[in-house]
């Protein structure tokens, strides 16, 4: 098994943050070959999604979790920014982890997939991201 920890700046706005080339260079640099790739986010207010990015599904994803969970005082959880409490019920919808495929050392997407880092929480602007190889 190697793991690595990676930290992310998300800033202070809601953000969609690929992860594919740092994942990639996670793999060239583990040597990888055939295996399966966990990536966990170690919060408990951001999630891991596989998405397109680039042609507005990323924008499309943020403007869905506005309309689904908006970010105003209906939630019961309230520390931090106004509507933060929607902010830990995002891994409900957008899980913390997903697991890839690893094939020839490279990480077996589709032709549009990304591996993304999905962050509502505007009071937290870095992130750290977990990623463990488990080879084949």
């Amino acid at each position: 098994m190697h793991s690595e920890l990676i930290d992310i700046r998300t800033g202070s706005e809601e953000a969609v943050v690929d992860l594919t080339t740092r994942i990639e260079r996670f793999l060239a640099d583990a040597g990888a070959g055939d295996g399966l790739l966990n990536v966990f986010v170690p919060h408990a207010t951001a999630g891991i999604a596989v998405i397109e990015t680039g042609a507005g599904s990323d924008a499309d994803l943020l403007a869905q979790l506005r309309e689904l969970l908006p970010a105003d005082d209906r939630w019961r959880h309230r520390h931090g920014s106004a509507g933060h409490g929607r902010d830990h019920v995002l891994p409900a919808f957008v899980p913390p982890s997903t697991t890839i495929p690893v094939i020839g050392g490279r990480p077996a997407l589709g032709t549009w997939q990304s591996v993304c880092l999905v962050d509502t929480n505007v009071d937290n602007p870095t992130r750290s991201v977990r990623l463990t190889l488990l080879p084949g």
